[in-house]
């Protein structure tokens, strides 16, 4: 099945990766055919018809859960759309505790974008009607859609650094990466994508002060900041399957598979854990974990993270915690009589575990904060009936995500945040359901939220893609919760015409963002100063439409975003040969240079 193009756009552009699936195999269904990939962003009519792009992949990898067809990239408009004893979780927060509950007004007018249900299992249907309402806020106009490196601390965007970047340029107030003295990019180095037979996994993405590091087929390579060129390169014994963004001491953490497939076994477990440091790309340490429940079968991991010198895997098998350094285990999570188990661990400034007890069909959820050294929980929050599964977006705070109900419109797969305080006891609770906002959750995953950045006691987060001022494209703006009331603040920025904003991370109390340009533009990455609002512009991307059509084939909450000191790279999570040639090339990566 494919999505057709909206009304005179031309049927081209990118290729973004499917839906994020868990990359450990646990015997889920087979995924069902992607749809074809979608149109260039906000290609106005008058535009002549574009090649046609890559044929939609066919099913890979039967390990990877059915969460249907992928939704349509946010931000590109018009188109369619803890040690072995570990106690049981604790009692949850007393009951009838004040809350305020955030909850954006409703649309004047008939809402765009999907209705209720799990909006996974549905096509997102961008170019239907959204009708903005006008907020005046102290006598602004408030657009709202239809509803590093060598040091301990983590860089929690797959980016780290030795103190401030290197540069002449002052850097944005508040942050620590500087303005080029030229904001105009070039091209740096663009890797084609490999073309194996089946679906590979290429997740991973890290940026430091000196190199680039990507996951490729069954290894991993560095790259210069220089020229691109290769610094060096890593066979690996199997297929990536996971990986975290979080780095430390410019180390980083993989998952990869069993071994590589076979006729006898095609689809191999990702059961192990590696550490490698990416100023040598050196594998320092390997390892698996045995399984909770008895026997040598290994446990099969989803995920896995770094908070601090803990290196902890989990998935729907169970979990286990390293040292970063040597591998040596730290901890493994109890499987009680309770039917308790992690489900996904969480880094950063601190360590977090989504846990599941309970029938798989209506789980009950907790939330731990965990000692990264013991597994000890410090604290253990019940969340609210009716989720299934929820996401960590901030460890510190801790900052949860979920689809309470399934109430979430507009395929963002979040209608909740829960944000608690140090003893684990809940603040708030902001209200995402009406859809004004474009955050998003995959089902399964822990650590896999995009689109919200936590800093500055407040969550950042973009509106739901609107028409603005012009004849056609579409726009956005970053807003913001404050975490200690769940109220929405007067804070926004707008993204300007015929572009979208995506944050991607903070820097200091500065947040990062980029913005997904129109069709005859190149992306930016902006500083938004997190008090003002106020943006500096870091990068300016190429029009030409060579370098303007490779940019925009990544999706931005499909593929791999890092930005530090000037360099910019975009990745893919998935390869794999197309099944019709033509089309538009395909990148592992792409890179611009500003300088």
């Amino acid at each position: 099945m494919s999505i057709p193009p909206p009304p005179s756009q031309p049927p081209a552009g990118g290729f973004g990766a499917p839906q994020d699936p868990p990359p450990g195999g646990f015997g889920a269904q087979v995924p069902p055919v992607p749809p074809a990939p979608p149109a260039p962003p906000q290609q106005p009519p008058a535009q002549p018809a574009a090649p046609q792009p890559p044929a939609a992949q066919p099913p890979a990898d039967p390990r990877l859960p059915a969460y249907g067809y992928p939704q349509a990239g946010y931000g590109y408009p018009q188109q369619p759309g803890a040690p072995g004893q570990f106690s049981p979780p604790g009692a949850p927060g007393a009951p009838g505790m004040p809350v305020t509950v955030a909850t954006p007004l409703a649309p004047a007018g008939p809402g765009g974008g999907g209705g209720g249900g799990d909006k996974r299992t549905q096509l997102m249907i961008v170019g239907a009607a959204l009708l903005a309402i006008v907020l005046i806020v102290g006598g602004g106009i408030w657009y709202v859609s239809g509803d590093e490196g060598t040091t301990s601390t983590t860089a929690t965007d797959g980016q780290g650094g030795k103190g401030d970047p290197k540069g002449k340029e002052p850097a944005a107030p508040g942050g620590t990466e500087k303005v080029p003295a030229s904001t105009k990019s070039k091209t740096l180095i663009n890797v084609p994508l490999p073309e194996p037979e089946e679906q590979v996994t290429v997740d991973g993405s890290w940026l430091t002060d000196s190199v680039y590091a990507k996951s490729d087929v069954g290894k991993i390579v560095g790259y210069n900041l220089v020229d691109g060129g290769k610094k060096w390169e890593t066979a690996l014994p199997a297929h990536v399957c996971g990986a975290t963004k979080h780095i430390t001491d410019d180390k980083s953490a993989v998952l990869f598979d069993e071994a590589m497939p076979s006729a006898e076994k095609k689809y191999p477990a990702c059961t192990q854990v590696g550490v490698i440091d990416l100023n040598t790309g050196k594998l320092l340490w390997s390892a698996t974990a045995k399984s909770p429940t008895g026997g040598d079968k290994p446990v099969t991991f989803s995920e896995v993270t770094i908070s601090g010198q803990t290196v902890a895997a989990g998935g729907l098998g169970g979990g286990a915690a390293w040292n970063l350094a040597d591998g040596k285990p730290l901890w493994t999570p109890k499987v009680d009589g309770q039917g308790c188990k992690d489900e996904g661990y969480a880094g950063g400034d601190a360590l977090g575990v989504i846990r599941s007890c309970g029938s798989a069909s209506e789980p009950t959820l907790y939330a731990q904060l965990l000692d990264p050294t013991t597994g000890a929980p410090k604290y253990s929050y019940k969340l609210s009936a009716g989720i299934p599964y929820a996401g960590i977006i901030s460890t510190k705070p801790m900052v949860i995500a979920a689809n309470v109900g399934n109430t979430a419109k507009n395929a963002t797969n979040v209608s909740d945040l829960f944000v608690l305080d140090d003893a684990g006891q809940l603040k708030a609770r902001i209200g995402l359901a009406s859809g004004n906002f474009g955050p998003d959750c995959p089902a399964n995953d822990v650590e896999r939220c995009t689109g919200m950045v936590v800093g500055n006691g407040k969550v950042y987060l973009p509106s739901y893609e609107h028409q603005g001022t012009s004849a056609y494209g579409k726009t956005n703006e970053l807003l913001s919760f404050d975490l200690e009331t769940g109220k929405q603040t007067t804070d926004r920025a707008d993204a300007g015409e015929r572009y979208t904003l995506y944050p991607l991370r903070m820097d200091g109390s500065n947040v990062i963002v980029y913005k997904v340009p129109p069709y005859d533009k190149g992306g930016q990455i902006v500083s938004i100063d997190g008090k003002t609002m106020k943006e500096t512009v870091l990068m300016e991307n190429p029009a030409e439409k060579t370098s303007q059509r490779a940019e925009t084939s990544f999706l931005v909450d499909h593929a791999e975003f890092r930005y530090h000191n000037g360099k910019l790279f975009l990745a893919s999570k998935y390869a794999r040969k197309p099944s019709s040639p033509g089309g538009d090339p395909r990148y592992l990566f792409v890179s611009f240079t500003a300088s």
